[in-house]
């Protein structure tokens, strides 16, 4: 069976910048919550709305494949997949694209043209989600390599929320921690003992997909999102993750102890409940947690990109040889691990 690796990596953030207390200076209501203490994000990047350099989901993600592509041995024409996992997929102001894929559409772009070209649409764990899609495909010897890459233009959701927000604790709340960014990554079938991906796996429970909603607002037009972070954010569902793993690792044979870690990457929506999450893996599996990456101060929520814009932005930290677990966490309700031995990437 092949082995698969990350072979190259890609991101891009747009150079705005917006802060936490420049949204809630905004609101129409008197702030009720100190949303950066509660999450951790100071700060996030904005997508540029000058018509002569919109930067729509289509064009964060082209910026983020050239810079993957910059540091790949493949060229555009030699990739067989190309996967887009975007929850937002606008291309042109305001125009939001089902059909042709956004992959298709990248494909053509960038000069893909033999290239397998398809979305994927799995929430903030959809990078993972192309990830586990492209992996199986590699190791089944139905491709050689191939391309996932995610643009999100998705801080509308907080203009909307800017505008709508009427009452001390809203459902939109949620929307005032995202931000823009682009990933990518090309992932091959070249893994050895220093590069590879050991594992990727997900699970989705559809119990509680009602807690976290995107949609066309029915007040303003804007695209909105409703989420019940009470209902959604608590331990029992951290604990329904933590007991997935935990049953994974007994069924191969594995343990924490034996998989030896190095650094791991949870989905970036409050460094408190991170934190929270870490000390309840702790208590279950009876060992620390490894060192935590994050980059929620400074960039937010970036949804779909979160974990491999964080990857990203470590790398040059990160030695040559190090074990990275990822945690992804969606609504829908999706949790999971992605366990990798990174070598040879380069930012």
């Amino acid at each position: 069976m092949f082995r698969t690796r990350f072979e190259s990596i890609g991101a891009y953030t747009p150079t705005a910048v917006r802060s936490t207390e420049d949204l809630l200076a905004a609101l129409a209501v008197p702030r009720s919550l100190d949303l950066e203490r509660i999450t951790g994000i100071r700060n996030r990047r904005v997508y540029d709305p000058d018509p002569d350099r919109y930067e729509s989901s289509f064009e964060l993600a082209l910026h983020a494949i050239g810079d993957c592509l910059r540091h790949s041995g493949y060229a555009a024409e030699e990739l067989d997949v190309v996967i887009s996992a975007s929850i937002t997929r606008t291309r042109g102001k305001g125009v939001f694209c089902y059909a042709p894929s956004l992959a298709s559409m990248l494909g053509r772009a960038i000069g893909a043209d033999a290239a397998r070209c398809f979305d994927v649409s799995n929430a903030c764990a959809g990078m993972i989600t192309g990830v586990m899609v492209l992996d199986r495909l590699i190791k089944a010897g139905v491709v050689g390599n191939g391309l996932v890459v995610s643009g999100e233009r998705i801080t509308p959701i907080a203009e909307t929320a800017v505008r709508e927000i009427s009452q001390p604790y809203d459902p939109q709340f949620a929307s005032l921690t995202v931000g823009d960014a682009a990933a990518a990554v090309v992932v091959d079938g070249h893994g050895d003992d220093d590069d590879a991906i050991h594992y990727v796996e997900l699970m989705t429970a559809a119990e509680g997909a009602e807690h976290c909603l995107g949609m066309p607002s029915d007040r303003t037009g804007g695209i909105a999102m409703y989420t019940d972070n009470r209902a959604m954010q608590n331990e029992a569902r951290y604990q329904q993750a933590i007991d997935r793993m935990a049953d994974f690792l007994a069924a191969t044979g594995r343990s924490r102890d034996s998989e030896k870690y190095d650094y791991w990457i949870h989905h970036q929506f409050s460094a408190p409940a991170i934190d929270y999450i870490s000390d309840l893996t702790e208590r279950h599996f009876g060992t620390p947690m490894p060192q935590a990456l994050n980059v929620l101060h400074d960039y937010g929520n970036t949804a779909s990109t979160s974990h491999f814009l964080v990857l990203h932005e470590h790398l040059a930290q990160i030695p040559r040889g190090s074990k990275v677990l990822m945690i992804p966490a969606a609504s829908g309700t999706v949790s999971g691990y992605l366990a990798a031995t990174i070598s040879r990437l380069e930012a």
